[in-house]
């Protein structure tokens, strides 16, 4: 019987590296197991990704309708919102004298932006001596005592009135008398709305544990703008004061009520160590000067024609757009701290 002949090396290396020859059981279930786990992954991350870029443009319509009616990017201003709260939060907790740079700050571009809107509307405001009188009464609010303030806010309004008077004299352009006057009482006007009210924040500030009541009125302010804009949007119908601000509604103050009433209870009694019931007085006061400031600054607005006091902030519009429910609430929110700060020792 003849014997086959043995496979020389080389042979033997050809047949291990044939990719002809059939693999071992294990080999091909481990191939097929790979490639239907890979195809798992493909579809779940496509899945994914579909999922997203249906969010994202659900996201985008609603956006886009709370903007149709509200006029405001929401995304935006929340971010804008965030950042200013950082700011504010960190000067009043870590380093009060910081606040006096946060309030200047913001008075002496309010202070542009409402000479700049008078000017535009062709009234005349002088807008360097209002810087000069503005920082000055804030200064004067942080490192004096309180009875000097009134004596600077004298100052200042007699001087930004007289210098107005004296540069239209200097123009000798034959401006009605009537002008004149509107000039000179808005120029004043100027003076008391944004440094005046912020000096006020400021003298709050420097008062024992008055840091508190500072962030205290500026969280009420938020919740009743947050609880009137959500109210408003969802169940807003009936216009609170269209001739003044058409968008606001009864339905959105209610809210506003609810949400300010409630923050200030808590403040009231885990901020500022007071009863419970000095948070709904707190609530209620701050809630009125706060949609007093808004509806008055609506009214300025209309008068000058204009939408928002300037577009120096992205979905909110001005400085004073952002301020103008926190100005006239520093003076309610001082004369509570002189009445009720008492208690939180008893």
């Amino acid at each position: 019987m003849e014997q086959e002949p043995e496979s020389t090396p080389h042979e033997v290396a050809n047949q291990r590296t044939d990719p002809r020859r059939a693999t071992a059981p294990g080999e091909g279930v481990a191939a097929d197991s790979s490639a239907h786990l890979q195809s798992q992954i493909r579809a779940a991350r496509s899945e994914i990704e579909n999922q997203v870029a249906h969010a994202r443009a659900e996201f985008e319509v609603a956006n886009e309708r709370i903007k149709e009616r509200t006029g405001r990017n929401l995304i935006l201003a929340i971010v804008i919102a965030l950042a200013i709260g950082g700011v504010l939060l960190g000067s009043l907790l870590f380093f009060k004298s910081l606040f006096v740079i946060f309030a200047l700050a913001a008075s002496i571009l309010g202070t542009v932006e409402l000479s700049r809107a008078m000017n535009g509307s062709g009234r005349r405001v002088d807008v360097a001596p209002q810087l000069v009188a503005g920082s000055v009464l804030i200064l004067t609010g942080y490192f004096f005592d309180s009875w000097m303030l009134w004596i600077a806010v004298f100052i200042a309004v007699a001087t930004v009135i007289v210098w107005r008077l004296f540069a239209q004299m200097t123009a000798g352009d034959g401006r009605a008398y009537a002008d004149v006057l509107s000039d000179a009482l808005v120029s004043g006007f100027v003076q008391l709305y944004a440094p005046f009210l912020a000096s006020i924040c400021v003298v709050l500030v420097r008062q024992e544990h008055g840091e508190w009541w500072v962030l205290g009125f500026v969280c009420v302010v938020v919740a009743a703008d947050t609880g009137a804009y959500a109210a408003g949007l969802t169940f807003g119908k009936h216009p609170m004061a269209p001739l003044i601000s058409p968008k606001k509604t009864w339905e959105g103050f209610a809210g506003a009520v609810v949400a300010a009433v409630g923050i200030a209870m808590l403040i009231s009694i885990f901020m500022l160590g007071l009863p419970w019931w000095f948070g709904f007085i707190f609530g209620l006061v701050i809630l009125a000067t706060a949609t007093f400031g808004d509806l008055g600054e609506s009214m300025i607005k209309r008068d000058l024609g204009i939408k928002d006091m300037s577009s120096w902030l992205p979905g909110h519009g001005g400085i004073l757009d952002r301020l103008d429910s926190v100005l006239p609430s520093t003076a309610a929110a001082l004369g509570l701290y002189y009445l009720f700060s008492p208690l939180a020792v008893l």
